[in-house]
């Protein structure tokens, strides 16, 4: 079987809910690669760094990819992407569209000036047309001339003929369309209803229908049947309630390694036999799948080096990427039953007014009352302070639901079935989701099993090595960075890396914010209760975080060491103030995170990025200030600093800095030429070390490099 190498029609679908949740995002570049593949740099407010890939060659696909996964960038840009740049450099995306059922996203940005589109072809040859407001195409790859449309530079875009939209069509309609075949039901539903091949048999499958039954032999049972699972499937679709899987072929006998075959956004049924991974997000799995296509299409062809070793840390860190999703599923999962439980406990709990709510608008229904009219009357009780009537949150007449408030929770109910009815209802649901939540646990252990025989593997490999290694090697040399001619980059930007931060010589997380905007995030967002928080009494002090956890961890008590909380209070008279002062220690107070609130006291004012405290403060008088700023080349290739105690022994080369009279900018250039002449790869020093990124974690104010 040969691998998917086109996103279908129904994968679009299932794309363009999840890019929308980038909107926003300010592009910053354009590059073109050979003249099929283009790559939008963008930078999210919440998320950092974007990278929208879109190929339209033999390999045609469309979505955000890692970091770590994208190309580096070409040679001199050509004159598409240059005109790119000229038009989107700084624009917002507002949002993708795909063109009715067919595979042509429409992409859009705004800029004050001028609004662009990128319309990208996934069909046929592949193309790419970018398209002022009215459509009018400014540059595209390749120029279309035919009797059925045109797509050329000065022309105005056509899209391609119309086609029926399988997932809007309505039933009437779907049974004219089968009716109009003269072949069987999975060719029927494959070229008159467009949903192709596979998806035509995944229907059938889904539906309890034969497949090569003749159109003549199907009846009114098996037309509803697929229809049934055509619309739960659109509803899959258009409320992005996907489990998207990627799908393996395993190898013959025990030397291979599995091969990916498809990506889809939910399970099939058609391909249950295969191995497969479950992922979080669509986007992400998408990702991962044309990643490993492309990796083994250069294995194929020789691109990897003699030793065919496989590339187990990107194995090792896929496999575990997989299972911190799946467990934020599993957490999820319990959370949304819980709630839904609650609810149904709720509904028992307020069992008379409920009923009285409910038997009020059926009522009210029976005579004609219009709903709105019934809103109504439930907003001038709640005025008159019924407490029934205040309860009420909203009443919805297309469902047939009112929304209740009952002790803070939001509750919708039906309102022609009775209490124990809407309560069965909602702990359905609550088991529905349990029984997710049994799967996701299943599939769990199969990825920790996975991993398992990875690094098992991987260990084979090594031990296979060091036999084969000359009895006189250093089997534990250290890598000489400085020496080697080509430094590997390795790059994987992390959500904190907008803020200030460093880690700790223990390993915990500091960050601090650069503003007022981001002090007022960090308390707001990412402080949780198990963490500690530092700060100065000087003006401009940043909101310095030391993390017990991470964002997507649960909050737990810490016992951190004493050197970290040393190294967090440095940190947080450094990057105050208090050095742009010239001054070289200072007081600082550090306090849990639930002392910390935004709430300020009867008759005070918190200014933004300001703070309450309640409860004592633990002062550490006298801090020094100190700084420190080196390359890192493993486990990643950057720039990091924070105090020196925790950045040189992680760091290659490094430069330790004090408040002086040098600008930032220029105490940035002064240690980058000495990075430059420390390293044997100059180039890399350029990519990773940039005055620009050292100046990044220099402190405000002036300063000057100490000499060893």
């Amino acid at each position: 079987m040969e691998p998917k190498r086109e996103l279908t029609s129904v994968d679009l679908a299932a794309l363009v809910s999840e890019l929308n949740a980038y909107r926003g995002a300010k592009l910053d570049k354009a590059y073109l690669y050979g003249d099929d593949m283009l790559r939008l740099k963008m930078r999210d407010f919440e998320r950092g760094r974007v990278e929208l890939l879109l190929e339209v060659g033999d390999t045609k696909r469309a979505h955000v990819a890692a970091p770590s996964h994208v190309p580096d960038a070409p040679g001199r840009p050509p004159n598409f992407a240059m005109m790119l740049r000229n038009r989107l450099s700084g624009a917002d995306f507002e949002g993708v569209e795909q063109f009715e059922f067919d595979r042509i996203l429409e992409f859009s940005f705004s800029r004050e000036d001028k609004d662009t589109k990128i319309i990208v072809e996934l069909f046929g040859h592949g193309n790419v047309a970018v398209c002022d407001e009215n459509y009018e195409v400014v540059d595209c790859l390749d120029t279309v001339r035919l009797k059925s449309r045109t797509v050329a530079p000065g022309s105005l875009y056509e899209f391609p003929e119309s086609r029926l939209n399988p997932l809007t069509v309505d039933y009437d309609a779907f049974v004219a369309k089968m009716n109009e075949s003269d072949t069987d039901v999975v060719r029927t539903l494959a070229t008159q209803l467009n949903w192709g091949g596979l998806w035509g048999e995944e229907l059938c499958q889904r539906a309890g229908v034969e497949k090569a039954m003749d159109i003549a032999e199907a009846g009114e049972a098996e037309y509803e049947a697929i229809y049934d699972a055509v619309q739960r499937l659109a509803q899959s679709l258009s409320s992005a309630d996907l489990d998207p899987r990627i799908y393996y072929e395993e190898p013959e006998d025990d030397e291979g390694s599995r091969r990916v075959l498809d990506v889809t956004p939910v399970p099939l049924e058609e391909r249950e036999t295969l191995a497969s991974d479950v992922y979080d997000t669509f986007n992400g799995a998408c990702d991962d799948y044309f990643y490993e296509l492309e990796v083994e299409d250069e294995e194929e062809s020789g691109g990897k080096s003699g030793s065919n070793r496989p590339d187990f840390a990107e194995q090792i860190a896929k496999h575990e990427r997989i299972i911190e999703q799946q467990e934020g599923a599993i957490e999820g999962f319990e959370q949304q039953a819980e709630a839904e439980r609650e609810k149904a406990e709720l509904l028992y709990s307020h069992y008379g007014l409920v009923d009285e709510v409910c038997s009020t608008i059926r009522a009210a229904r029976e005579e004609e009352v219009p709903w709105d009219d019934i809103a109504a009357k439930f907003d001038q009780g709640a005025e008159q302070g019924i407490p029934e009537a205040e309860a009420v949150v909203s009443v919805d007449g297309a469902e047939r639901t009112v929304t209740l408030d009952l002790d803070g929770t939001d509750v919708t109910v039906d309102v022609f079935e009775g209490v124990e009815k809407n309560a069965d209802r909602l702990y359905t649901e609550a088991k529905r989701v349990e029984e997710k939540k049994e799967g996701a646990l299943a599939a769990i252990e199969d990825t920790r099993e996975e991993l398992a025989d990875i690094k098992e593997r991987r260990d084979q490999w090594d031990a296979r090595e060091e036999e084969d290694d000359d009895a006189g090697d250093e089997e534990d040399a250290e890598t000489d960075w400085l020496a080697l001619q080509s430094v590997p980059i390795r790059t994987d930007e992390k959500w904190f890396e907008r803020f200030r931060w460093f880690h700790t010589s223990d390993g915990f997380l500091v960050i601090g914010g650069r503003n007022a905007d981001q002090n007022e995030e960090l308390v707001k967002k990412y402080l949780d209760k198990g963490d500690k928080v530092f700060h100065t009494q000087a003006h401009g002090a940043p909101v310095t975080v030391l993390k017990a956890t991470d964002p997507s961890e649960p909050s737990r008590d810490v016992d951190f060491p004493e050197s970290s909380i040393e190294e967090a209070a440095q940190f947080a008279v450094t990057y105050s103030s208090v050095w742009k002062d010239g001054v070289f220690a200072a007081d600082v107070y550090a306090v849990d995170g639930d002392q910390v609130t935004k709430t300020p006291e009867s008759g005070e004012y918190l200014e933004k990025g300001s703070f309450a405290i309640r409860r004592d403060r633990t002062y550490h008088n006298d801090t020094a200030v100190g700084c420190a700023v080196g390359i890192q080349c493993e486990p990643l290739t950057r720039v990091i600093g924070g105090p020196p105690s925790a950045i040189e022994d992680r760091t290659e080369v490094s430069a330790r800095v004090e408040p002086g009279r040098f600008a930032q900018g220029d105490v940035a250039k002064r240690i980058y030429r000495g990075f430059r002449e420390a390293f044997t790869d100059t180039s890399f020093v350029r990519k990773v070390a940039s005055p620009d990124k050292i100046q990044h974690f220099l402190p405000p104010g002036g300063s000057r490099i100490l000499e060893e």
